[in-house]
């Protein structure tokens, strides 16, 4: 777990959104300070080595699933407490191709946030 906090520059600690990584097993093996935050009651930094499994529904399950299988994404935005977050989660790889787990990042969006079609 030190490991990946050796790889992941400083930057990603302390950015303005929640990101949180696991290994292909599901366990959590790196979550930023905004991370430990969103999920304090939970246990924040102590969830580190714990398995995502164990903290989510049947229908969550399958979806980390899929993406450790087929290496995809998943993503939608939520709303609790007021508070709108996009959520985008994604397989992530090893060098040689195979999938090495999962990351989410999770941000607060505004009520209102602008859409552009660019060309």
């Amino acid at each position: 777990m030190e490991q990946i906090e050796k790889i992941v520059p400083d930057w990603a600690f302390r950015t303005n959104c929640a990101i949180t990584v696991a290994d292909a097993d599901c366990n959590i093996i790196y979550m930023n300070e905004r991370s430990r935050q969103t999920f304090a009651a939970r246990g924040g930094a102590e969830l580190i080595g714990h398995n995502l499994m164990d903290y989510h529904n049947e229908n969550s399950r399958a979806i980390i699933s899929r993406l450790l299988r087929e290496g995809g994404t998943n993503a939608y935005t939520i709303e609790k407490n007021g508070v709108r977050k996009m959520i985008f989660q994604s397989a992530w790889f090893n060098p040689d191709g195979s999938v090495g787990g999962l990351v989410e990042l999770s941000m607060v969006i505004p009520a209102d946030m602008p859409h552009y079609v660019r060309s």
